[in-house]
């Protein structure tokens, strides 16, 4: 900071180099000033049939950002670059120039940043007409401050102040910073990385382990869901990103599978006409794709069968009603091939020759024990009377019709 101690004295400029620097900074500043206009008002014609871009859109609006007072300033440098000035005015002449060229290019970095920024988060939004969101404003901000910061550095530098003292500081104050504050620096940059990869936007229906609802805020800390029983869930945006979301309103269509089971006994012949039933029934409905209808299993209770189809309305609305029609007419075909949906019930058969000759046999042995007739032991029972049935018995066995 030497440069504050100095005394400096008007230089003796002679009138003819002072004509020439005048003429050069008037010249200088019709040009820069006439270029400008020139080319914002051409950008600012182009239509989009014509070529025009989102670049010359950014170029024309930076170019808007340009300071009347650099230029002018500018203008009056050309021309002070005309005249021959002592060694300390000219130093000082170059660290103005370093000043007001670093500025204008400030202004235009900052402007970059702020529209770069609203175009991303505009042609990225469903609705470009809704207002900016908190991470936006953020990003933003962040960006912005960045500029001026690397602006203010350099301009600190230039002017021969010893900037790395400084800068180790701030990094040093800013690593103690961010070890106190961590757990809220984590969702700062969760709710930017929400923003910036969109898994999942304000109005969209979403699944977050076992909450389901509507997303209504995204902040700079937390998420704001409506569950679909009505209250209101708030969930950190780190927690967000570290769970699996489901997006169900970026559905396309809605996969639908389900298992049919039949009786067990069923014809063979009806049970090989299920499948093209099945396909009927599911292609009769609006909005319905088939996929596939396969015999999956054969249990001794159960005939499966697996149908795949898609609804091509995601809405919810819609496939619940889809499902009930393809119930609905389900059934009734079902009655029609008279095929029941029951499952098979055992039954017990009992052989009245073996049951009578077990009971003779206990009857000639006198007192000797009948054996048991279950999981128990004891003394035994009399024997039923002949319109009676026993209870499982040797003889016995279990079958189906």
């Amino acid at each position: 900071m030497n440069f504050l101690h100095h005394s400096y004295t008007l230089p003796q400029i002679d009138f003819e180099q002072l004509v020439i620097g005048v003429a050069a900074g008037l010249l200088s500043f019709a040009v820069i000033h006439g270029v400008l206009r020139l080319l914002c008002k051409r950008l600012g014609r182009l239509h989009p049939e014509d070529g025009r871009t989102t670049a010359a859109v950014l170029i024309e609006q930076t170019l808007s950002r340009t300071s009347n007072l650099a230029v002018i300033v500018i203008c009056l440098l050309i021309g002070l670059g005309m005249v021959e000035l002592p060694p300390a005015w000219q130093q000082r002449t170059h660290q103005l120039w370093f000043i007001v060229v670093g500025l204008q290019l400030a202004l235009y970095a900052d402007t970059i940043a702020v529209l770069a920024t609203r175009r991303y988060f505009q042609r990225t939004s469903p609705n470009p007409d809704a207002p900016d969101s908190v991470a936006h404003s953020l990003i933003v901000w962040l960006m912005e401050a960045l500029v001026w910061i690397v602006f203010v550095l350099a301009l600190l530098s230039n002017l021969g102040i010893n900037v790395t003292t400084f800068v180790a500081s701030l990094g040093i104050g800013g690593i103690a910073v961010a070890l106190a504050v961590q757990n809220i620096l984590g969702d700062l940059v969760a709710s930017m990385a929400i923003a910036i990869d969109k898994p999942f936007e304000v109005g969209d229906a979403i699944t977050v382990n076992t909450t389901s609802g509507t997303v209504e805020r995204v902040g700079l800390k937390t998420t704001r869901i409506r569950a679909d029983s009505g209250e209101q869930v708030i969930m950190s945006n780190s927690d967000m990103l570290k769970n699996t979301v489901r997006n169900f309103k970026r559905m396309q269509q809605r996969r639908v599978q389900f298992s049919l089971k039949v009786n067990a006994v069923t014809a063979p012949d009806a049970a090989a006409g299920v499948p093209a039933m099945l396909k009927e029934v599911v292609a009769e409905q609006p909005g319905v794709r088939f996929d596939r209808a396969h015999l999956k299993t054969l249990d001794p209770d159960w005939l499966e069968y697996e149908v795949v189809y898609y609804v091509l309305d995601a809405g919810y609305v819609k496939f619940m009603d889809s499902q009930q029609a393809v119930l609905l007419a389900m059934m009734k075909r079902l009655e029609q091939m008279g095929i029941s949906t029951s499952a098979s019930v055992p039954h017990m058969i009992i052989d009245s020759a073996a049951v009578a000759e077990t009971y003779r046999a206990a009857d000639s042995d006198g007192a000797s024990a009948m054996p048991p007739v279950g999981p128990f032991s004891g003394p035994r029972a009399a024997p039923p009377s002949p319109a009676g049935s026993a209870p499982r018995v040797p003889g016995a066995a279990t079958s189906r019709p």
